[in-house]
């Protein structure tokens, strides 16, 4: 666009409004369910931007929700708010969803589809999981058991990775983390460092934001180091590296064009612009990949943002990576080309500020735009799904757009460009296996209940392998800090459960 062109205010998209709520009731039944967080997020949010907007909502998204089940969730609460939007949605599972509703909303704002959208979000799973244990009845509306439950990971797994445990998020991640920190050429010793530090910085944040759940800064030492309180879940992911989804949270962000901001006399200084972002997937069974090092998805994403920052990483005054365990920062920053020390989080990350689930990226946008409001120009908000398989990231700025906002942005023929033959997936295998990545599971009390390992075959084919906690050599050499076992051989065995096992050469 030129001066003798300039985009049409009413065509210009702009954050307006943040509110979030953090829920700590002393009494069990006093907790506010999802609805209503949903509801006074949007409140606040409205009270923030100063101008009654939420009367002329046309755009409503709201983020998946699983503490607690509704029928159509998103028209109970349009009710709420005494609205009938054209729009009107409640979407799938997904952590990178609340990324791509506010891209799509200011994409309809910019089609002059709408003139008011707002995206928003709630968990209350620390208020269900305690009723649940003491067997309290929640004062709420009524839970329906008529809905489906939404699918998740589990859902599109092999069965032979559900049998051998590695089909959650938790257990899954490892397979990243190992395979990756080999790629880079790090002992195990060195990529625990690494992630201890970057999660520490984590923290750091999450002690300065009022609306984080664990408000302290942890040392790397504390965040590695596996405790009574800091159990080992799977290898190499303690509790205190890992998503801690038991909060009760709200958020949303209020969105109009610069022309309704305007002249409802809301103040410059709180407007932040979307400049554009990107989007793009892989398939939601992990198995299915052509390698664990790294996500052509992620890097096709994060390298679209990067050319709308000048084709340069270090350009953004503030990002926030996904950080649901630490492979995913480590992956992107690094195709950010962004140095080891680089501050990760403006909200605080899913361990320390806590997981609202499929929301926390709705609090990290709250977050990045008070830090635009703050002074900070130019803004990188990623997001990530599933099992690093859905990834949307937006750039966001203090400075009114140039250009308009574009309208495609999938980057999906980018990434499916870079893929590698993915290998045949096979249920049974014998002779030997090479280590394409591992991890060990451990019970609550602190036991190895048993090692998992992604092999090769001699024919070049993919399985899965269990190794007994009883086969300690072969754990020993799994788990040895100093020396990474990916791309070493074993021996593959079927077990008489019809699960094949690997033992270390």
């Amino acid at each position: 666009m030129t001066d003798k062109n300039p985009i049409p205010e009413d065509r210009i998209p702009v954050i307006v409004g943040i509110g979030e709520i953090v829920d700590r009731p002393q009494e069990i039944t006093d907790g506010l369910e999802p609805l209503d967080l949903l509801e006074q997020a949007l409140r606040r949010a409205e009270a923030d931007a100063g101008a009654k907007l939420l009367g002329e909502v046309q755009s409503l998204d709201v983020v998946n929700f699983l503490s607690w089940r509704y029928r159509d969730p998103e028209k109970l609460l349009a009710q709420r708010l005494g609205i009938l939007p054209a729009h009107c949605y409640y979407g799938p599972v997904g952590g990178e969803t609340p990324i791509r509703y506010i891209h799509e909303a200011a994409k309809r704002i910019a089609r002059g589809e709408c003139n008011v959208a707002a995206v928003c979000g709630a968990e209350a799973q620390s208020t269900v999981t305690k009723a649940d244990r003491a067997g309290v009845k929640l004062p709420w509306t009524p839970f329906a058991h008529d809905v489906a439950e939404p699918k998740r990971g589990a859902a599109f797994q092999k069965p032979l990775a559900i049998k051998l445990g590695v089909f959650r998020p938790v257990t899954v991640y490892p397979f990243y983390e190992a395979a990756s920190s080999a790629h880079w050429g790090q002992t195990p010793h060195e990529a625990m460092a690494e992630s201890g530090t970057l999660w520490s910085r984590y923290s750091d944040a999450a002690a300065q934001n009022p609306n984080a759940w664990l408000k302290r800064r942890y040392a790397a030492e504390e965040i590695t180091t596996p405790t009574a309180d800091n159990r080992l879940i799977a290898w190499p992911y303690n509790k205190l590296m890992v998503a801690n989804p038991s909060v009760n949270m709200g958020g949303a962000l209020l969105l109009t064009s610069l022309a309704r901001a305007r002249a409802l006399g809301i103040a410059e200084q709180k407007l932040v612009y979307p400049l554009g972002g990107a989007s793009a997937e892989d398939p939601p069974d992990y198995l299915v990949r052509d390698q664990f090092f790294e996500s052509h998805p992620q890097n096709a994403v994060l390298k679209a943002v990067m050319d709308l920052a000048g084709g340069d990483g270090k350009k953004f005054d503030a990002i926030e990576l996904y950080s649901c365990f630490p492979c995913v920062p480590k992956m992107a920053r690094r195709t950010l080309g962004l140095s080891a020390d680089v501050q990760p989080t403006v909200n605080g990350g899913l361990t320390f500020f806590g997981a609202p689930l499929n929301t926390y990226m709705t609090h990290a946008a709250c977050a990045m735009v008070r830090r635009i409001r703050g002074g900070d120009k130019l803004g990188l908000l990623y997001g990530q799904g599933g099992f690093v398989t859905k990834h949307h990231g937006l750039v966001v700025a203090k400075a009114p757009p140039r250009d308009a906002l574009a309208q495609e942005t999938s980057v999906q023929a980018e990434a499916d460009r870079n893929k590698r033959a993915v290998p045949e997936f096979v249920n049974e295998a014998s002779g030997k296996g090479k280590v394409e990545s591992f991890t060990v599971l451990y019970g609550r009390g602190g036991d190895v209940e048993h090692g998992v390992v992604m092999l090769r075959t001699e024919d070049a084919k993919r399985t899965l392998a269990r190794i007994p906690a009883g086969d300690s050599t072969t754990l020993v050499h799994l788990l040895n800090m100093d020396r990474t076992p990916v791309g070493s051989l074993g021996e593959i065995t079927m077990a008489a459960d019809g699960v094949p096992e690997w033992r270390v050469a």
